[in-house]
């Protein structure tokens, strides 16, 4: 029956084990770092604005079309869903394809997860020893650089660096191969009401001691936390832009942990009795509201102290250890922020290996402990890249993953269960919400989330591969062929879908 959960699939034991997984997925290192330098970068309170217009319009109905894909489909994995979906539904089992870049998305973006939580995890006991106390600016980015750069020889990469990435990466491994239960669902109860505890204490600590700086703003007087809320919370209308809109949209797509297979596999482990469109908008507000949060810890920091809103990771790695090295209390503080920050990362980095290890054990009959560590080697063998080789992370990141794979996959999902999928089907995991409420969010899905989820992918694309270049130069570039291939990847998934399913048949 659809929507029934195939015999031998685990199920999350209740609604909240259930939402603390999901938002412990969206919730990772890039809600307390990539929305502060958007929105310093895009406006403040005017991208914040289009941003939570994007998370209820665009975001929640990908996210609720990802979770009907997973609980619909009699499997675990995205790709065994989609086809028994497909099957069903009587359309091309090409459609896999979308469970196949997701699946590979999230593997990729995982193996230098594990490093970005390597260096967290190092910067821990830094802030306790005391070792940026005293530190000019450029000592500091001196110490980040030393830990980040490519080393020349494969013994020359720091020590601390590659025994934390390796502890996370088994940390990872282990979490994942207890099952969804024992491992991811435990661990989620665990750090998530922690993790949010950490969030506003450290908040409040943020607001009050901005509240007793002294900043000069057009030659007024003024403190860091009152220009931080004006900054977040009163928006310039004037200053919308094209740009702005995009670059919200893109945040909200991306924020919630869209596209990656991973909300598809979660899905498959989500029993019937719990409504899917209040889990969606209960989890795509949480994200949102984890963000604004976290731009509270943030923001009266950087205002108080006068640092680069825009720097991205660089607000952890060298701003924030340069004011709070000299502020009373700071090296705790330090230590407290990095400290949340691991736990972030945890629940994210088990749900994006979860995807491979559900398929992988489905796939080839394998117990799931068994799965996991072949996928948790590969995993820490892919991480090695991000750490010996020179820009690996960035064309992972930037150009593959970010800029193709997961809006790519987040369009096919949603033409997938807009256009394609039974509407029987997909009524049938639409309760729990008012006949009008379920309306309102197939339209979404239908006609306004496909639109602006295929802006996010073009401009992704153009402003990677082709923005400012000739054709020569495109040609020539290594970025361009790598799309090439990347292409030619996806081409074969397709053919390898509709094969399998022939074979199937």
């Amino acid at each position: 029956m659809a929507g029934a959960v195939s015999a031998g699939t685990t199920q999350w034991s209740s609604r909240f084990a259930f939402i603390m997984a999901a938002v412990g997925s969206s919730v990772g290192l890039g809600n307390l770092w990539r929305f502060s330098a958007e929105a310093g970068s895009n406006g403040g309170g005017a991208f914040i604005i289009i941003y939570l217009a994007c998370v209820i319009f665009i975001g929640i109905p990908v996210l609720m079309s990802e979770f009907i894909i997973g609980r619909a489909g009699n499997a675990s994995s995205a790709i065994r869903s989609i086809d028994d979906i497909a099957e069903k539904s009587g359309v091309s089992g090409g459609w896999s394809v979308l469970g196949v870049t997701g699946m590979a998305a999230s593997f990729m973006i995982v193996s230098f997860y594990c490093v970005v939580a390597a260096w967290v995890i190092v910067y821990i006991p830094k802030f306790l020893s005391g070792s940026f106390t005293g530190q000019s600016a450029t000592q500091i980015a001196e110490q980040f650089g030393h830990m980040v750069e490519t080393p020349e020889k494969i013994t020359d990469a720091p020590k601390n660096v590659l025994l934390a990435f390796t502890g996370f990466a088994v940390l990872t491994t282990f979490l994942v191969a207890r099952g969804v239960n024992k491992g991811i669902e435990m661990a989620s109860k665990i750090l998530m009401p922690i993790f949010f505890v950490l969030l506003i204490a450290l908040s409040l600590y943020s607001l009050v001691s901005g509240f007793g700086t002294e900043v000069m703003v057009d030659g007024k007087k003024t403190n860091g936390s009152a220009e931080a809320l004006k900054f977040l919370f009163a928006p310039d209308f004037g200053a919308i832009t094209p740009k702005v809109a995009t670059a919200a949209l893109g945040q909200a797509f991306f924020s919630i942990g869209l596209g990656s297979a991973i909300m598809i596999t979660y899905g498959s482990y989500l029993p019937k009795s719990i409504s899917i469109p209040k889990s969606a908008i209960i989890i795509g507000l949480t994200d949102t509201a984890v963000a604004l949060i976290a731009g509270l810890a943030i923001f009266p920091i950087v205002f108080s102290h006068g640092l680069d809103f825009s720097a991205g990771a660089g607000i952890f790695f060298q701003t924030l250890p340069v004011a709070l090295s000299s502020a009373p209390g700071g090296n705790f503080i330090g230590a407290a922020f990095f400290f949340l920050a691991i736990f972030a990362a945890v629940t994210s980095s088990i749900s994006l290996l979860e995807p491979t290890v559900a398929w992988v054990a489905e796939k080839f009959k394998l117990r799931r402990v068994v799965a996991a560590s072949m996928a948790g080697l590969a995993m820490w063998l892919l991480g090695f890249g991000s750490i010996y080789l020179a820009g690996f992370m960035d064309v992972i990141d930037g150009e593959l993953t970010g800029a193709v794979m997961l809006p790519l996959t987040g369009l096919l999902t949603i033409l997938f269960v807009g256009w394609r999928m039974k509407k029987a089907m997909v009524n049938e995991q639409m309760h729990g919400v008012s006949p009008r409420l379920q309306k309102l969010m197939i339209v979404l899905v239908r006609f306004v989330a496909p639109f602006f989820v295929g802006i996010v992918l073009l401009v992704g694309i153009w402003d990677k591969y082709f923005a400012g270049r000739t054709g020569a130069d495109i040609m020539e570039a290594w970025d361009f062929r790598r799309l090439v291939v990347l292409a030619l990847f996806i081409v074969a998934a397709l053919v390898w879908s509709r094969t399998k399913n022939r074979e199937s048949q």
